[in-house]
């Protein structure tokens, strides 16, 4: 079994069932398994590919990303997806490390992707009406390709680069086993049957293993929505137009939801059976305001590109446990998964006492194959099948996992460690704070001093100096309370909409100003 003949199954056993749909367009299995035959076909059959080599598609989320998936997955070589936010300089850096045999583009990035593959010596295919691709595809055999049968589980599936906060981008490299066991385990924790109809709200190569490769394994239905710049009207839209039953948004889509919610919303998404958050912590009062509005619909995931996606999961039924008797739990990450170990170990990479903090690690068989052609940097990450999160965190005795902070985040102030979300929280209980980022910048006389940036809601106000007071009368220790607190107009994000607090750090650090 392999990700490409999962669609083919479904399209024996429910061939005129929904497959695909973004905007006014749709796509049943049957053709769905036809168009990905063809595209198989001219891959090998046409340019003369070998199983193994790369095709890289560069679009915004659109339909063709499950059907180019699906297609080079049946061809026997491997899908690298790129994030179309990433700079022309990240392309390049993805392209050299990737070298895909062909790179799938759309008209808007016509021109920028004729530099890239010239750049390789590669062939282009443009996607549409008149663009090459189709022209090329309608020449192809909508036959079963004989190389779908040459994919085993170790064969190598997919390359999922990283967004890039720390770097360059890095490719994590997984084979067909894991994506199918990930599957399997996304389709119970997120109930996905064939009845699904999940929509895509963040860019799509962050969803090949979350989202796609589970809706396919399960006959259901995977669409598309726009990702530059969320509105909670479009969405309502989108979902009632094809009926949604899941999605997943990180929680600045959350927090702009509720504060774009005229009343309506609520009705409008009550098909949404299940809602995924995570990617970054989400204030607890704010998480109390969206289950009490839209109802036990929220599973939180905790986890890493590295392991595919899902690492902790709080359930649905954690949500309604915590809004009963159990408030401790909407601060935590959740449970292991399915088929997942989670533990907490030292600097020594033994395991922590009880009650202790320490770096979270993940085992399981989803867990990446390594970072393509990058041995030092794997070797660093994944250490005896263990992967290294760089985060801290705790464990209760229930086995709920909580999160401190980024290693690479904590603040050193004065030979004590500082972790960032407890300052970010007590921010938030401020009413007119939208998004909080608290980082370490350079200070003479302690090393690192306690800087709070802060972005407010639409139309309302809070001076620095208030927060400031608010952290001054909060239970926080003095060595924890900010110095400062600028307030900015709109927060640095990464490619997925999580706060870069790399890029906040940074301009505070160049040449090591000081406060």
């Amino acid at each position: 079994m392999n990700v490409g003949l999962a669609v083919t199954r479904i399209s024996q056993r429910a061939p005129t069932s929904l497959a695909l749909f973004d905007g006014e367009r749709s796509m049943d299995y049957a053709t769905l398994e036809a168009r990905t035959n063809r595209l198989a076909h001219l891959l090998r059959d046409g340019h003369h590919f070998d199983k193994g080599e790369r095709v890289a598609l560069l679009v915004h989320n659109r339909m063709e990303v499950v059907e180019v998936l699906v297609g080079v997955a049946k061809a026997a070589m491997v899908y690298v997806g790129l994030n179309f936010r990433m700079t022309e300089t990240e392309l390049v850096s993805v392209l050299d490390n990737a070298e895909p045999r062909m790179l799938v583009t759309e008209p808007e990035f016509e021109a920028l992707g004729r530099r890239l593959a010239a750049r390789r010596g590669i062939p282009l295919l443009v996607l549409d009406a008149g663009g090459s691709y189709e022209a090329e595809l309608a020449g192809a055999s909508a036959t079963f390709p004989p190389s779908a049968y040459t994919v085993f589980p170790q064969d190598h599936f997919a390359i999922v680069y990283t967004s890039g906060t720390t770097g360059l981008p890095k490719g994590i490299l997984f084979d067909h086993a894991a994506a199918l066991q990930h599957g399997t385990v996304a389709c119970l924790e997120y109930e996905i049957h064939d009845t699904t109809r999940y929509l895509i709200q963040i860019p799509h190569n962050s969803c090949v293993n979350i989202t796609i490769v589970p809706v396919l394994m399960a006959g259901a239905a995977v669409g598309f929505a726009e990702s530059r710049g969320f509105s909670g009207a479009a969405l309502c839209d989108t979902v009632e137009r094809h009926r949604v039953t899941h999605t997943f948004l990180v929680p600045t889509m959350l927090a702009t939801l509720l504060e774009q919610d005229p009343g309506d919303f609520p009705r409008r998404l009550s098909s949404i059976t299940t809602l995924g958050y995570g990617s970054s912590p989400i204030p607890t009062e704010r998480l109390r305001t969206l289950i009490a509005k839209y109802g036990p619909i929220f599973i939180q995931l905790y986890g890493m590109a590295e392991i595919a996606s899902i690492g902790t999961l709080l359930r649905k039924q954690d949500h309604v446990s915590a809004l009963a008797d159990k408030p401790q739990l909407l601060a935590s990450c959740g449970q292991p998964s399915y088929a997942t170990t989670v533990r907490l170990v030292g600097p020594d990479g033994a395991d922590v006492a009880a009650g202790e903090t320490g770096e979270i690690i993940f085992g399981g068989p989803h867990t990446m194959r390594g970072y393509f052609r990058e041995p030092e940097r794997t070797g660093k990450a994944l250490i005896d099948g263990w992967l290294h999160s760089g985060d801290v965190g705790r464990v209760d005795a229930q086995g709920y996992y909580y999160i401190v902070d980024r290693i690479k985040d904590l603040i050193i102030r004065g030979g004590y460690n500082l972790a960032p979300s407890e300052v970010e929280a007590v921010l938030y209980t401020h009413p007119a704070v939208l998004d909080a980022a608290v980082v370490g910048i350079p200070d003479e006389k302690w090393g690192e001093a306690v800087l709070a940036v802060v972005a407010l809601k639409p139309g309302m106000a809070a001076g620095a100096d208030e927060l400031l007071q608010l952290c001054r009368s909060s239970a926080l220790s003095s060595i924890k309370q900010p110095q400062r607190v600028e307030i900015v107009d709109d927060m640095p994000r990464n490619t997925i909409g999580k706060i870069d607090k790399k890029a906040v750090r940074e301009r505070y650090w160049e040449g090591r100003r000081k406060v």
